[in-house]
């Protein structure tokens, strides 16, 4: 489909620069024209005075004609000036009037110049009209008056006004036979003039039916290309929505998930202390409190879209090290650490996942391991950033990945990272991703490499 609408576009090329090339054709043609009339008007004139037969021709024509020289040199002259008109372009109405009454003036210079013996250049005028897209009855107004002007330029009313010399009484210095052929060319010439404007109306009117053509073909194509462009919208839209649906469902999982988990855990514990250590079960209930509200923060913050409330008010290190720590006291899971690397320079989008990664990672690790001892590590590796989670929970031979993990996962994969996991020996997430800054900040770190060969930031 598209290579057919190709070459119908050049096609139409071709066809829109023809009116030009004829338009052309007519102008030098008539430019020959002239200058084989104003040429033998002028030896002919030279003739009759180096022969010493000029009184017998003044007597014949009745009236001094201009002088020889001026013949050709007056025309030419005209008609250049005419090709200058003839190339300017109007902006509007009233240029085009003045330009064309110019032109006017012009054709009667060289046709009262040749005798009225030739007046074919009336046609450029008509064939100029022809190449402005005006509103029709303008148009057809203006080519009515350039015919009448035509047909009264022919006639013998403006000889018998204006006294010229005709070109035949100034052509008769030749023989009557040479003379005869002489004017046969002419006509010939004439006859060709009206035959290439005759074509070049065809040709503007092809021209014209093409652009028409062309309009409609675009139409449709723009039409079509509106119907894609509305269906795309529409799926991206759709695409855009789900998305959403599903970062703001991961942001709610992960944040009550973590939440929840904490409280029911550190209730768990209460129920179990509450008659052996009054104290202790008191202390409790507040780190359950303080992880209740917490939670209730992030939730609000994730329903609008907005990332962990904790990293809105601190950077990426003190969040994790108060969630660990919010965790600790009101679950009673032993969370260890180990942060190897430089974790301030992250931008958003890496922060949220680290984040997310280590909250559901201790979260689930509570919640379906029953693990006693979590122990977080995050380091850096040839501008790729780990994060291992590891806990002494049950574990499992099978993993089959819920909703928290799907999601761990995704949010990975959105950096361009992996994320693994194993339940041979208790349960391990190890997720990998890179790190933007992370080849500037091996460079440009002094820290000495751990045991493993890793560089501490």
């Amino acid at each position: 489909m598209v290579e057919k609408t190709e070459v119908v576009h050049r096609d139409y090329d071709s066809v829109d620069q023809i009116p030009e090339l004829v338009f052309r054709a007519l102008c030098m043609l008539n430019f020959l024209i002239l200058l084989y009339v104003a040429l033998l008007t002028y030896h002919a004139l030279w003739g009759y005075v180096n022969e010493g037969a000029a009184l017998e021709f003044l007597l014949s024509a009745g009236r001094v004609p201009p002088m020889a020289w001026k013949y050709p040199v007056t025309v030419m002259m005209l008609y250049v000036s005419l090709q200058l008109l003839l190339s300017l372009e109007c902006n509007n109405h009233p240029e085009l009037v003045v330009k064309l009454i110019l032109e006017f003036g012009i054709a009667i210079g060289i046709s009262y110049m040749t005798g009225f013996g030739y007046t074919g250049m009336i046609v450029l005028l008509l064939a100029d009209i022809l190449r402005y897209t005006i509103d029709w009855k303008k148009r057809a107004l203006y080519i009515v008056a350039v015919s009448v002007f035509y047909l009264f330029m022919n006639g013998n009313i403006v000889q018998s006004w204006i006294n010229v010399v005709p070109l035949g009484k100034i052509w008769k210095y030749y023989r009557a036979d040479h003379q005869e052929r002489l004017l046969g060319i002419l006509s010939m010439l004439a006859l060709i003039n009206m035959f290439l404007f005759i074509f070049y109306m065809v040709i503007m009117a092809l021209a014209q039916m093409s652009e028409k053509e062309r309009i409609l073909i675009l139409n449709n194509e723009l039409k079509v290309a509106n119907i894609k462009l509305e269906e795309y919208a529409s799926e991206s839209a759709r695409m855009a929505e789900t998305r959403e649906r599903n970062r703001l469902a991961r942001e709610i999982h992960d944040t009550l998930g973590h939440s929840l988990t904490g409280i029911i855990t550190g209730i768990e514990a209460c129920i179990m202390l509450m008659d052996v250590a009054p104290e202790a079960t008191k202390e409790q209930l507040k780190a359950i409190a303080e992880v209740a509200r917490t939670g209730i923060v992030d939730v609000r913050h994730s329903v609008k879209a907005l990332h962990a409330d904790a990293l809105e008010t601190m950077d990426l290190e003190d969040a994790l090290l108060k969630m660990i720590d919010s965790t600790t006291r009101s679950t009673g899971v032993r969370i260890s650490h180990s942060f190897r690397v430089d974790l301030n320079h992250f931008n958003q989008d890496e922060e949220d996942t680290v984040y997310r990664v280590v909250q559901e990672s201790i979260t689930n690790a509570i919640r379906h391991g029953g693990a006693t001892k979590i122990h977080v590590e995050i380091f850096s590796d040839e501008g790729e950033l780990h994060i291992i989670i590891s806990d002494n929970g049950k574990g499992c031979s099978s993993v089959t990945p819920g909703f928290g993990l799907h999601h761990m996962k995704e949010r990975v994969e959105m950096l361009g990272g992996t994320l693994k996991y194993t339940g041979s020996d208790g349960f391990m997430i190890h997720a990998v991703m890179p790190i933007r800054w992370g080849k500037e900040a091996e460079e440009g770190s002094q820290f000495p490499q751990n045991q493993e060969g890793q560089r501490n930031l």
